[in-house]
């Protein structure tokens, strides 16, 4: 059965090229990032590990653990990570999940048969500090991800996690955001004490409460 927005991730223990981890305790508190890879030694998914590595700090940041799985084994994994670090001129530091028998591709339903059999498409779960599901972004193989995207869905998960609010069309940190409709007018000077602007009685902005 496909997961959706608010399942619980699925635990599972697998070796990486960090070690071996059980999935929920090595994330901790942290909010997380899985995402899945196609093969080994692919082009694609070359420049997105790359650029997972490159974006390090920001993760750091946002207080996000990324890891990575692709049904190669660890030798391959290992071996391809030279290639990465060459290529994209970086250091892999974070773990590659090595999943030879397809259980966390099955897991997190990362394999579509309709696109291929035995390989993943380009799934990626953002999973709360609870262990729940909270975005998902699925791409085709021939589709590169967006990681400034990826940072934008956590810092509004993030944001609309701690208050009361939502994000709008291409919201950025530090603009406006968008007061729930739930949320009656008589209210909103008390709970938005930095002000609001009505467009529509149910468009309203204000600013991001906590910048």
């Amino acid at each position: 059965m496909s997961l959706r927005i608010g399942d619980e991730a699925p635990n599972f223990t697998a070796q990486t090229t960090e070690g071996e981890i059980d999935f929920h305790l090595w994330l901790g508190n942290n909010w997380g990032v899985i995402y899945s890879h196609p093969a080994d030694f692919t082009p694609v998914c070359t420049t997105e590990l790359g650029r997972t590595a490159q974006l390090k700090n920001d993760f750091q940041k946002r207080k996000t653990k990324v890891i990575a799985v692709s049904v190669d084994d660890l030798d391959s994994h290992h071996k391809w990570i030279v290639d990465i670090n060459e290529t994209q001129n970086c250091t892999v530091e974070f773990p590659i999940i090595a999943d030879s028998d397809r259980n966390v591709a099955t897991l997190y339903n990362m394999i579509h048969p309709k696109a291929s059999t035995s390989t993943t498409v380009r799934s990626v779960y953002f999973i709360s500090p609870d262990k729940k599901i909270q975005a998902i972004i699925t791409y085709p193989a021939s589709t590169g991800r967006n990681f400034t995207e990826i940072l934008r869905v956590i810092d509004s998960l993030q944001l609309t996690a701690e208050y009361l609010v939502a994000t709008p069309v291409d919201w950025e940190v530090g603009q406006d955001v968008i007061i729930p409709p739930s949320v009656k007018q008589e209210d909103v000077e008390k709970q938005y004490p930095k002000g609001h602007r009505v467009i529509k009685p149910y468009l309203r902005y204000t600013p991001q409460p906590n910048k």
